[in-house]
């Protein structure tokens, strides 16, 4: 038996890569056998980009749209709440003040 995608155009998801380690969160943009595109930023710099978005600098995050090859994909998750605590998406709205998805949203 054949089961669809629990991922959708313009879901919140976060991405862990491999080789160099990375994480990241965003919007899906798209995703197929070769990769997933996604426009987000990396989760090293999530305390200074609250911090921009807070203060109304969000044009000064470095966010990105960007294709990120299968190979390099070690897990791929929708972003939301699990065990009491909240996704990044809720995270983001609390802290920054903004929707998540108005603050990806395409150039």
């Amino acid at each position: 038996m054949t089961l669809g995608s629990p991922f959708r155009h313009g879901q919140l998801v976060v991405l862990v890569l491999r080789d160099p380690r990375e994480r990241v969160w965003g919007r899906l943009l798209g995703l197929d056998p070769a990769g997933v595109t996604v426009r987000g930023v990396d989760l090293r710099a999530w305390e200074d980009v609250l911090a921009l978005v807070r203060r109304g600098e969000g044009d000064q995050v470095a966010l990105a749209t960007r294709f990120l090859p299968m190979h390099r994909l070690e897990s791929f998750y929708v972003d939301e709440a699990s065990s009491g605590v909240p996704s990044l998406g809720d995270d983001f709205a609390q802290r920054a003040g903004v929707d998540p998805e108005a603050f990806l949203q395409d150039p």
